[in-house]
């Protein structure tokens, strides 16, 4: 369940002084294009080209784009800071745009949710991912929308083989895992915007599942 204040922003109805900032986080460089850990990257590249909105340099480490959607302003972000410092740019985007922390959304992999799984949820802990954690230690909340994106396929280190897991995150999917990553980013995509739209209760009860069996559908 979504707290009041959370509730109240996101089912409101539109109010021009207001934006939702989408952070999804990444690496940059060439050498980390399409990885696991990079899905964050990919949402927002995929709703920046959706809503025919380019990414332009920002006034610090990190690239955004604004626009807007059914009559809501939206901020399109990514840091530029590497991952586990992804604090630091979140912190200068709230600054240079003046969003708060209950207005924004973090999109992060999840190597815990098997590939093709999307969850949304109104706050909680880090849950392991070091880009959370950094941006919960800035902002000295838990109280941050995000939308976890499963990264986990057929080769995922067991919780026995962790020390495996930093190299799988920063490797590409597999070939035959590419259609179903593709799949789910264009879901984590609509799963945004219907949360733009309808609320967040209502993007948790429909975006909230596996989207394994639509694309064995296609």
């Amino acid at each position: 369940m979504a707290s009041p204040s959370l509730q109240k922003f996101f089912d409101e109805e539109a109010d021009s002084e207001k934006v939702l900032c989408v952070v999804g986080l990444g690496n940059p460089g060439k050498r980390y294009t399409s990885t696991r850990h990079n899905v964050g990257f990919d949402v927002v590249a995929s709703l920046s080209q959706a809503l025919r909105s380019r990414m332009l340099d920002g006034n610090g480490d990190f690239l955004f784009s604004e626009c807007a959607f059914e009559s809501r302003r939206l901020l399109l972000a990514t840091p530029l800071t590497y991952m586990n410092a992804s604090g630091a740019a979140v912190v200068q985007i709230m600054e240079q745009f003046n969003v708060r922390a209950s207005n924004m959304l973090i999109i992060v992999d999840d190597f815990q949710l098997p590939l093709g799984t999307l969850r949304i949820r109104a706050d909680g802990s880090d849950g392991g991912h070091n880009g959370l954690a950094s941006i919960i230690y800035q902002l000295q909340t838990e109280n941050i929308p995000r939308l976890r994106v499963g990264i986990a396929g057929s080769t995922c280190p067991t919780q026995d083989r962790k020390e495996l897991m930093s190299a799988y995150v920063l490797s590409p999917f597999e070939r035959d895992e590419i259609p179903l990553a593709a799949t789910m980013i264009t879901h984590a995509r609509d799963a945004v915007l219907a949360l733009v739209i309808h609320g967040i209760e209502f993007a948790m009860n429909n975006f909230n599942k596996s989207f394994l069996d639509d694309n064995l559908a296609v």
